[in-house]
């Protein structure tokens, strides 16, 4: 996981042209506390509304967020529609100038109706819709292909996002495909629920979901070789190189053509809340990874994990490529893997401290950990969001302690102090001091156990603001103590009888 965050810590800001069908999603919330007199259908009290971009409106301001730039290439009507959905795309960051506006044909807008039965249990009562979808005329699908050939000098990644409303159809989808690929752009393409994926023909990947997946391939997915079967037949289809199933709470399946997939699962079981948006999000996060020339694993391992954030959120939220590398972060304590370098610290622990969290730190030799040990560091963690240890190495221990210790090598001591649920992050550093690291990662609060007379760090420590605490020692706990006990027992069970 530390890998992958470096890789996404090294991405640029590659520009994204976002294609399809951009749609303005409404949402009217309101009580319903009685049945219509009129008619026997519940009556709708409004209480208030809200305006978000949906359809590939939702790539367009993911793209952003995730560190890219995107243009949106479409259609509007010449409308309030139209200027409420520019809007909110400029507003997520989103570059709107390319659309193509038509005066006789409306911008795509859904209502829905939300009621809560006594003022909790939200539910869509019924979604009104305003949009045409007749395929474009021969005039608008020129015109849209001549707007999108103008992005291809600063385009990395064409993203094309089919709801099937008329934007993408069999006619003009091959075309812009062809001619994307023929000025050497990657075309990444969300299919919609159709049976038929020719259009698509050419792309360079694909991001079905499973339902998706099924009906166009014809196969029921319900194994691992199922799985692969219909892969392989929609990539024989469409003749694109890659192709990615989305599968819910599964996460992911990477299949290239010609090759082996592989599935990519939720680091830990998500608490889905909505998955609408999610595909959207998959798109979104695989564009800017592949625009940024992502290895095609670490891309998916990306979007899995930003789908997996969205959809545990209401409604859909674009996901930002902090929240991301921040979630990697807290993986990485969840699975253990807690011992990292401390460059690694410095950045994670200025992230954390930007957010308001105190950092604890503390540090020690830890060898033979025992009780004493334990609860000390749960006292330390109890004063702060997150605790890191600094370790001292093999050798330091031996200029401290003397050369018959440490009795563990620290690569054993890191891994059990990684083991306790109390510490954040443990670092082994190699001098007789912690204070070097102290200057770099200033730690709000620096803790000692009570049986250190001096604490020489305390200096570095006062002199950026930070605080020094002594916490109380436990009584008849030592490492020392200990090792002179074992000594004892083997010499009482050597000595003659």
């Amino acid at each position: 996981m530390q890998a992958l965050i470096e890789v996404i810590e090294r991405f640029g800001r590659p520009r994204v042209v976002v294609v399809g069908d951009f749609i303005l999603d409404k949402y009217v919330y309101g009580d319903v506390e009685r049945i219509n007199p009129e008619a026997p259908v519940p009556v709708l009290g409004k209480v208030s509304s809200e305006s978000r971009v949906g359809g590939a409106g939702k790539v367009a301001t993911a793209v952003p967020a995730l560190g890219g730039q995107a243009t949106c290439l479409g259609v509007i009507g010449v409308d309030a529609g139209a200027d409420e959905l520019c809007g909110l795309l400029t507003a997520g960051g989103a570059d709107t100038d390319t659309f193509v506006a038509l005066p006789d044909r409306p911008t795509a807008v859904k209502t829905r109706f939300v009621g809560l039965a006594q003022h909790r249990h939200a539910q869509q009562m019924f979604r009104v819709d305003e949009e045409c979808t007749d395929p474009l005329g021969p005039k608008t699908q020129k015109a849209l292909a001549k707007a999108m050939a103008k992005q291809f000098a600063s385009a990395d990644v064409i993203a094309l996002e089919d709801y099937d409303k008329g934007v993408l159809t069999d006619a003009n989808t091959p075309k812009l495909i062809a001619a994307a690929r023929e000025a050497g752009k990657r075309v990444l393409v969300d299919p919609a629920r159709i049976r038929d994926y020719s259009r698509y023909r050419g792309a360079t990947l694909l991001t079905p979901n499973r339902y998706e997946a099924e009906l166009a391939s014809g196969i029921d997915i319900v194994d691992d070789a199922s799985l692969e079967a219909a892969g392989k037949a929609i990539l024989e289809t469409t003749q694109a190189e890659l192709l990615v199933i989305t599968l819910d709470k599964e996460g992911a399946y990477l299949l290239t053509a010609g090759g082996a997939g592989d599935r990519f699962a939720h680091p830990h079981p998500r608490n889905v809340y909505d998955v609408s948006g999610a595909g959207d999000l998959m798109l979104a996060a695989l564009a800017v990874a592949v625009g940024c020339d992502c290895a095609m694993d670490q891309a998916v391992a990306f979007a899995n994990l930003a789908a997996g954030l969205e959809v545990e959120r209401r409604g859909y939220v674009s996901i930002t490529r902090q929240e991301v590398i921040d979630e990697l972060h807290r993986l990485i304590g969840l699975r253990g893997d807690k011992v990292v370098s401390r460059q690694f610290l410095a950045d994670q622990l200025g992230h954390l401290q930007d957010e308001g969290q105190t950092v604890v730190f503390t540090n020690g030799c830890f060898d033979l950990l025992h009780a004493g040990h334990v609860r000390y560091l749960q006292q330390a963690r109890e004063l702060g969001q997150c605790l890191v240890v600094a370790l001292n190495s093999d050798d330091s221990v031996r200029r401290l302690k003397g050369p018959q210790r440490p009795i563990i090598g620290e690569n054993e001591r890191a891994e059990m102090l990684a083991a306790l649920e109390c510490i954040d992050y443990v670092t082994i550093f190699d001098e007789d001091t912690a204070n070097e690291l102290l200057e770099l990662l200033r730690p709000n609060i620096f803790v000692k156990g009570g049986t250190t007379e001096v604490v020489v760090e305390r200096d570095v420590v006062e002199s950026y603001g930070g605080s020094v605490l002594t916490l109380p020692p436990v009584e008849g706990t030592s490492t020392t103590a200990i090792i002179d006990r074992i000594i004892e027992n083997s010499n009482a069970d050597r000595s003659p009888a």
